[in-house]
């Protein structure tokens, strides 16, 4: 059986490390609430999978990894880019299709790329970033490295085969990894009742032989907690671990608006929100006296103030030239 964590802490949480956490979430909070709007006024093409309700995920296994570790991601994948340092003006310029963003407007929403901080990529296709997470484990595992790779997927996911193969691959070689499946409670629209028997994903980890870890997703030093131990683990040569996060997303599957059906209870939605993470971290912060209600209000707002530099320099930027329209394309 996986082992629960949900009332796992930091033994002894530092400021540093509230207020870095809360940093981090506040990020991609503001991020996605932002570009959410953009999209629904008509002002920013495309459409997106926003990750507001799961920042303490992002934020708290990203502050466990080092810079040279590297993730793969999903088609909700802002926040994990943004966690792992992802900047505001190439990301909003990404969405905005312009030539300054991250693929140079390119990949959009559900493809941004940097490789320059270890985010190899979100992916479109369910469950696609695991087999490449795999790939850079065992580059690093070849090459005598010490990074960790760390794919992020939804419990969806964690029914196709490429998961499974992944998965097993992995323990098999004894590859730095660390898994962590994303439970929001739903693949897409379908509640996860509907798509597998199992309460927990995380008791998928011991038909592969490694440990299976369930931790309170709506708590980022309980992930981070966590996710230490996981990478430590790695990248000492113990091999991968499955970690699942709890957790929920506040919008639907798409945009703010999302569908028009009700396929979720209002009631459910607001009991999810009532635990929201930033809320958390910041009364933990206080009532534990390692951070000001001031400390986390200068936070919200030099957040605010980086949005709203980086909208204005998404829209001032160059538009894609169509003569430029078979730059970086290696097949035609």
């Amino acid at each position: 059986m996986a082992t629960p964590t949900e009332d796992l802490r930091d033994i002894a949480p530092t400021r540093e490390v509230v207020l870095d956490l809360h940093r981090r979430m506040v990020r991609i909070r503001r991020f996605e609430e932002s570009a959410g709007k953009l999209v629904e006024s008509g002002d920013m093409p495309g459409f997106l999978h926003l990750y507001v309700g799961q920042e303490a995920v992002a934020a708290g296994v990203m502050s466990a990894l080092r810079d040279d570790d590297q993730i793969t991601s999903t088609h909700r994948g802002h926040g994990h880019a943004i966690a792992k340092g992802a900047e505001f003006r190439p990301m909003f310029a990404e969405l905005y299709g312009k030539t300054t963003g991250y693929c140079k407007g390119r990949g959009g929403s559900m493809h941004i790329v940097d490789m320059s901080r270890g985010m190899l990529g979100a992916n479109a296709i369910v469950g696609g970033g695991i087999p490449i997470a795999v790939g850079a484990a065992f580059a690093s595992y070849y090459r005598g490295e010490d990074t960790v790779a760390v794919p992020f997927f939804g419990d969806g996911a964690t029914n196709i085969g490429a998961f499974h193969e992944s998965a097993n691959m992995a323990a098999v070689w004894d590859l730095p990894m660390v898994l962590v499946c994303e439970n929001n409670g739903y693949a897409e629209f379908t509640p996860q009742s509907k798509h597998m028997k199992l309460e927990n994903i995380a008791d998928r980890a011991a038909s592969y032989g490694m440990p299976g870890v369930i931790v309170d997703g709506m708590d980022a030093l309980a992930v981070r907690a966590v996710a230490l131990e996981a990478v430590e683990r790695a990248r000492n040569g113990g091999g991968p671990t499955l970690i699942e996060a709890k957790t929920y997303r506040y919008f639907d599957h798409q945009g703010i608006k999302g569908m028009r059906i009700q396929y979720r209870d209002p009631a459910e939605v607001e009991a999810w929100q009532s635990r929201d993470a930033i809320r958390l971290i910041e009364t933990v912060g206080v009532v534990e006296g390692l951070a000001t209600a001031e400390d986390f209000a200068q936070i919200w707002a030099e957040t605010e103030a980086e949005i709203t530099d980086a909208i204005e320099f998404a829209r001032n930027s160059p538009d894609p030239d169509p003569a430029d329209m078979l730059a970086d394309v290696y097949t035609v």
